[in-house]
Formats: C-alpha cells, structure tokens, sequence
C-alpha cells in the first residue's frame, strides 16, 4: 500500500507520484509477479530439475579452477624454489619470489577482475552473453591446460620465467572466471530465484570440494606434483562438462521459456510518466541514449541498499578469511598430535568455512527471509561486526600487541567459523538474488553484473584492510 505522502491532488484528479509508482511496481515485481508467466504464456514445469543442476554445476565450474589454483600452495612453493644448485645471486631472487607470491597472486587477480568487470558491463548488450560465456570457459580451459603440462615441466632453471607465466595465467583465468561468472548470474536474473540460488550454492560447493581435496592431498599425498596433477585434471575436465551443460541449457524447454527476448533496454527515470501500469511492463524514459550501454545510474540507485550489504558482507569476511582464521593454533598444540598441527587449519578453517558457507546458501532455496526492503536485512549484516573481536580473542599467533587470549577452547574457533560462514552464505546469496529481481527484467544481466562488482569490492577492500587488522594483533 502506498502512503499518502505519496499522492498529490490536482484541481480535477489525483495521480501518484513517479518515484512511488516506481516502488509499487518494484513490489509488486518481486513479491507478485516474479516467477509467473505473462498472461497467455504458461510456464513449463524444470523437469527433473535440469535447469537447477545445470546452474548449480555452472556455479562448481566458475571457481572449482580458481579454488584448485590457490589451494595448491605446496605445489607453488615446490616450483618456484630453486631445485638446481643456482648461479649466484638467483637464489635471493627465487626467496623472493616465493615469499611474495600470494601478495603478486592477489594484486594480479584483483586489477584483472575489476577490470573485466568493467568490461562486461559495458559489453551487456554489444556481445552476446553465449559469446561471453562460451568465450570464456574456453579461455579458462585453455589457461588450466597449460598449467598441467607444466605441473610435471622441470623448472628449476627458469624459475623467474615460470612465475612470469603463472602470475599471467592467474590475471587471465581471474578475469575470464569474473567474465563467466557476472554474465551467467546475470543471466539467472531472468529466471525463477531459485535458479540464482542453485548458481551461488554451487560456488560454494566448488570451494568445499577444493578443501576437501586439500586434506586428502595432506593425508595421503606422496609427490606433490602428483596430486597437483590430479587436481588440476579435475578442473580440465569440469571445465569441458561446463561447456557441454552449457549449450545443453537451451534444449530445456524451460529454459527457453525465460530465455525470451526481453523489452528494449529502457528505463524509466522516475520523473516521467510510465507508460503501462503493468508491472511487467518496461519502464521506458524519453530521450536519446546509447542503447549498446546499459543505464548505470538507475541501477546503481535502486540496488544501493542491496549492494551495501554485499559489499559488507564480503567485508568482514575477507577480513577474518582466511587472514585472521588461518592463523588460529590449537590450545594442544604441543601434544604432537596431526589434528591439533597439521590438520587444524585445513579443517577447522577451509573445510568447515566452506561447508557452512555451502549450507547457508542451500537454506535460501526454502527460507527467503527476510526480504529485500527490510530493515532487519542491512541490521544482520552489520551485526557481523561482532565477529571480529571474537577471533582476535581466539588463540591466534603469534600475538605481538593484542596478547589477552580469552577464549581457550578449540571449539570456539570451530563455532565462530561456522557462524562466519553460515551468515556469509545465507544473507549473502539473499542479497545477490534479490539484486536483479528490483529492476525490470531487460536490466536483469546488467544488474547481475552491478551486483558482483559489489561482491568484489567488498573482497578487495576486506582484504586490503585484514593486514592492518593483523598489525593489531
């Protein structure tokens, strides 16, 4: 129901303002008319949930590659020390190399996410997204395969060189996985929530599976190249499957029912009259524009509080993950014990992190509360906040300032993590969905987009910060 306030009175007539006319259809676009066919257009029903596992598979193959890159962190650390005897003065070069490799690896995959983030949005509607995708997942697949062959490549005379390529290959397969992934969650926009849902769980899954690769390649490994074979073989092969899923997701008849043709990309300004009173109608604004550029400033506008939670949320996140986490000691530390040294992190941290990050974003394909223009929404997400001091008081180490430990128990840690990632999950995957569900559908990919450039500024700015966070421990 529109207020009052919302109403103004003419000498013959009563009209409802632009703006709130804008947010009643807003409403009723999401709370009404978001899974229902137009009139005269009956929806087919997802037979045996094809499009779901197609989506949820996407979401695997979109980071199963980036997961695999970086959690093999002995095999770069084997690689890129000297195995050869060196010459003078490379072996200061090659410590150094090593010791900064993640903060090379980070910044390369930053500038080059942010930067093609910016380039999707801007090809929205210049190239088509079957294009973008197909595109790619072959350059994705074309970088995982040169990596293989090097896996068994000796390079212990060419160390410099073979961390010139792979800090290259990280840029390309870090902004061709943000291509992928911003165009298909875009493309999810045009379909049922649940399918956004299936498309984010399975990043999550992707993640789980990396961790769970991790402890089995900590328990059972022998050669470290072996298993840094096995796991990159895996992304190759996954990557292939997308692409077949891929081309498969037009066949589905319910797929092609939301992949229609949308209207022409018009958006009504909010000072202009609308031209229908449908709320699946499109919301046309007069004026020349470029139509090959999507309208950024109404986007930006209608999914700002929307795209604070996002960016917070990643936030805090990055913040404690895996920076903070990671450092995190067992109390029994010194019993010798493998699960409270060797496996502690791996466990406690990257396997249990994912896990209830992969259940929290599972729950909202049943609980979808609370709701898009809630207060209680940006309310929980601020909450988060008081995770922070509670893993500073874990028994991270070493501590140089911070050296009050109030919380000894190793199963505090265990359930900070799994309130860290339940919560990232869950209202997380809430705000991401709700993103291109507030706009009319033919701004629906263009939002997607918007709405992961939030997810990685939040990303970029948690982890810029987690270094101070850590100096004042």
């Amino acid at each position: 129901m529109a207020s009052e306030d919302d109403f103004h009175h003419s000498s013959n007539s009563t009209y409802r303002t632009a703006s709130s006319s804008l947010r009643a259809d807003q409403e009723t676009l999401l709370e009404k008319l978001l899974d229902r066919p137009p009139p005269g257009l009956q929806r087919p029903e997802d037979r045996f949930h094809g499009t779901y596992i197609i989506f949820f598979s996407l979401g695997i193959g979109g980071l199963l590659p980036w997961n695999f890159f970086i959690t093999a962190k002995e095999y770069w650390v084997f690689k890129l020390r000297n195995c050869s005897n060196p010459a003078s003065g490379e072996e200061s070069v090659g410590s150094d190399i090593l010791n900064y490799f993640e903060s090379y690896l980070t910044i390369a995959s930053t500038v080059s996410s942010v930067l093609c983030l910016m380039a999707n949005f801007l090809l929205v509607n210049r190239v088509p997204i079957r294009v973008r995708v197909l595109a790619s997942l072959t350059v994705m697949l074309a970088i995982f395969l040169v990596m293989t062959v090097l896996v068994k490549v000796d390079t212990s005379s060419w160390t410099s060189g073979f961390f010139a390529v792979t800090i290259i290959c990280m840029a390309i397969l870090s902004g061709t996985s943000t291509i992928f992934n911003s165009s298909v969650f875009g493309m999810t926009g045009s379909f049922p929530m649940r399918n956004s849902q299936a498309l984010i769980s399975g990043g999550a899954m992707g993640g789980t599976i990396s961790a769970v690769a991790l402890l089995v390649d900590l328990a059972a490994s022998s050669d470290v190249t072996d298993s840094t074979l096995a796991f990159f073989l895996t992304a190759d092969v996954f990557l292939g499957l997308c692409v077949g899923l891929y081309l498969l997701l037009p066949q589905l008849e319910y797929a092609r029912f939301y992949l229609r043709p949308a209207w022409p990309a018009h958006v009504f300004s909010g000072e202009d009259q609308a031209p229908h009173d449908s709320p699946s109608a499109p919301l046309a604004a007069p004026g020349p524009r470029d139509p090959s550029i999507p309208p950024l400033r109404p986007i930006l506008k209608r999914t700002a509080g929307l795209g604070f939670c996002v960016v917070y949320l990643f936030f805090i996140t990055s913040l404690v993950f895996p920076a903070i986490a990671t450092n995190i000691e067992s109390l029994d530390k010194g019993s010798g014990s493998p699960w409270t040294t060797k496996f502690f992190v791996p466990l406690t941290t990257f396997l249990l992190f994912n896990f209830a990050d992969l259940c929290g974003r599972q729950v909202t394909a049943w609980i979808q509360v609370p709701g898009p223009r809630s207060k209680v929404l940006p309310g929980l997400v601020l909450l988060r906040t008081c995770l922070l001091p509670l893993f500073m008081l874990c028994n991270y180490q070493p501590r140089v300032r911070l050296r009050t430990v109030l919380f000894r128990s190793d199963l505090y840690p265990v359930l900070f993590t799994s309130l860290l990632g339940l919560s990232n999950g869950y209202l997380s995957t809430l705000a991401l969905m709700y993103g291109p569900k507030i706009v009319p559908r033919e701004l629906a990919e263009a939002t997607g987009v918007v709405m992961s450039f939030y997810l990685c500024l939040g990303l970029v700015l948690g982890s810029a910060c987690s270094a101070l966070l850590v100096h004042l421990i």
